[in-house]
């Protein structure tokens, strides 16, 4: 057996071992688990993404919190809320993202969904995504957030490839709303862009896994190297190269590899 066919073994079998139900209790995909309609997965899950750095108890709890100031409906929420309803928001700190950046991202959310069933539109507004990669969506969903007057400080919240961020943590949101199989973890909500078009979620971790795997040739955690390994798991699987962010993610992660 090959090199690469021996890779490509290993990986399969750690993407069958963390890709399953299992896994989501202790994940932040599991706040947009906590919801079965449309709009409040995508929402809920925008904010667990968003929030998903640091201690992993600490952001699904933070975001649970977030969660039940929304009464549990977040797009009844936006939809309806008053400036009162935002009150118990001014208190709120995750790490660096604060009240200021909260009450941002609910002032652009509210004004989408008050014009849009769905937050895809926000990175995709035709009616299907045409780019190889979702490179083109990410820097659209970023020139759309901050239209009109936004606090500076929020800007280093919403990633761009313009900036050679790897994005880690929008890849890992549409590959939620994107990626769709049997096993029930990720929710294929969205349609117009396809998982073939996903980019490999990227950060420290995974880098440094990824290099020693020899899917990368350093450990920097970029956009270039993002596109790199993106490019080397497709020889794998074309069509769902993003599959093995679970392997990647195990690995590092759980089993420090």
């Amino acid at each position: 057996m090959s090199a690469q066919s021996q890779l490509k073994k290993l990986l399969d079998h750690k993407v069958a071992l963390y890709n399953q139900p299992g896994f989501i209790a202790a994940d932040p995909i599991c706040i947009p688990h906590s919801f079965t309609k449309k709009q409040d997965i995508e929402i809920s899950g925008l904010f667990a993404a968003t929030l998903a750095w640091g201690n992993r108890t600490t952001i699904i709890n933070n975001c649970r919190r977030l969660m039940q100031w929304m009464d549990n409906a977040p797009h009844d929420f936006l939809l309806n809320h008053t400036d009162t309803d935002l009150k118990p928001f001014l208190g709120f700190v995750h790490r660096t993202f604060n009240a200021t950046d909260l009450l941002y991202f609910i002032e652009v959310l509210t004004r989408h969904y008050k014009e849009h069933a769905s937050l895809e539109d926000a990175f995709v507004p035709a009616k299907k995504y045409s780019g190889t990669t979702v490179e083109g969506a990410l820097i659209h969903y970023h020139d759309w957030f901050f239209t009109g007057e936004y606090p500076e400080r929020t800007r280093k919240h919403v990633s761009t490839p313009l900036r050679n961020s790897a994005c880690k943590r929008l890849n890992m949101y549409l590959r939620w709303m994107v990626r769709r199989d049997k096993a029930g973890v990720d929710f294929g909500l969205w349609k117009k862009i396809s998982p073939a078009q996903l980019i490999c979620p990227l950060d420290v971790h995974v880098a440094r896994v990824s290099a020693r795997l020899g899917l990368l040739e350093s450990d920097k955690a970029d956009w270039k190297n993002a596109l790199q390994l993106t490019a080397r798991l497709r020889e794998f699987n074309p069509a769902d190269p993003a599959i093995y962010d679970f392997a990647l993610f195990g690995l590092g992660a759980a089993e420090r590899l």
